[in-house]
């Protein structure tokens, strides 16, 4: 670039010169920690952080709530569900007793049949016989 030029070594060090000098006057016009806008300053930062914990804690709380609410839920779901299954098994096993006091006796049964088969056997002969 044609109208560059180049900063001597002194330039360079008024340069930092002054941007040290523009820190410290910064940091010099800082409020002291006593000062009332300052305190006024600082207690607000407190009631904030003070109310942004208060909103954290009852959510936390909202929260337990729920899970405490949604864990009895589950807990009344189960036992109404083993209820449930108690009362199935319950009436299964009063209808097999039922259904077996109802059954007739297999012995006794398989003697009729026999009977009933005999007894058609017999007229069959008899019919047979009679024909020829």
């Amino acid at each position: 670039m044609r109208g560059m030029k180049e900063k001597t070594f002194a330039e360079r060090l008024q340069a930092a010169k002054a941007a040290k000098l523009a820190m410290a006057t910064q940091f010099a016009q800082r409020p002291a920690a006593d000062d009332p806008a300052e305190l006024e300053r600082q207690a607000a930062r407190a009631a904030a952080a003070a109310a942004r914990a208060e909103r954290t804690a009852a959510r936390d709380a909202e929260r337990k709530l729920e899970k405490d609410r949604i864990a009895a839920e589950r807990a009344e779901k189960l036992a109404a569900d083993a209820l449930a299954k108690q009362q199935a098994e319950e009436e299964a096993r009063l209808a097999a007793e039922e259904a077996a006091a109802n059954a007739p006796d297999p012995v006794a049964l398989a003697a009729a049949n026999k009977a009933a088969r005999d007894a058609k056997y017999a007229a069959r002969k008899k019919r047979v016989s009679g024909k020829k």
